[in-house]
């Protein structure tokens, strides 16, 4: 059954529902730290990317918990090559996930271009958006309910930012 997010019996099993415990050592990538000096720092990209994210997801037909998963997981193979200078693409091979990567690229790309106009000088390092990349899918992990088709994640995000309908978050491309 693909009940829509605004459905009341779902936003009360929501409610209900409890979610699954993990353990933080399970988490994928435990060599990159998230530290709330590091979230702080990066408050503006960490909403921008959390906003984006919904925003490209809910423009993509059945979308789930997963697809999301997978991109983020992309993402964050992305940008840890990006660290040791290579670039190497690890495009999903998922369609949804994949155009949830690929729109999600662009819009960092459109993002980072903004602050360098702004600022004058590109002051977003690959390795913040990493650290933004990763503390998503680690929120991901903790907010999915465990189900094949789960929304859970998405449900919480356009809880933590109803703004995202703003059509000026997302870069057509």
């Amino acid at each position: 059954m693909d009940c829509p997010f605004e459905c009341e019996y779902l936003q009360e099993a929501r409610i209900r529902e409890k979610p699954p415990v993990l353990d933080p050592a399970t988490f994928p990538n435990q060599y990159i730290r998230i530290t709330e000096r590091f979230l702080r720092e990066n408050e503006p990209l960490l909403t921008f990317s959390a906003a984006t994210l919904l925003q490209v997801t809910m423009q993509v037909p059945n979308a789930i918990d997963h697809d999301v998963r997978e991109a983020l997981d992309a993402l964050v193979r992305t940008y840890r090559t990006l660290e040791s200078g290579l670039y190497y693409d690890s495009r999903p091979t998922n369609p949804l996930a994949a155009h949830i990567y690929a729109e999600m690229q662009g819009n960092f790309q459109a993002f980072l271009e903004r602050a360098t106009e702004t600022t004058g000088m590109n002051t977003i390092r690959d390795n913040d958006i990493l650290g933004v990349v990763t503390f998503l899918q680690r929120m991901e992990l903790q907010e999915n309910n465990g189900r094949k088709k789960s929304k859970a994640f998405i449900d919480f995000l356009r809880h933590q930012f109803p703004q995202a309908s703003a059509p000026s978050l997302v870069v057509e491309g």
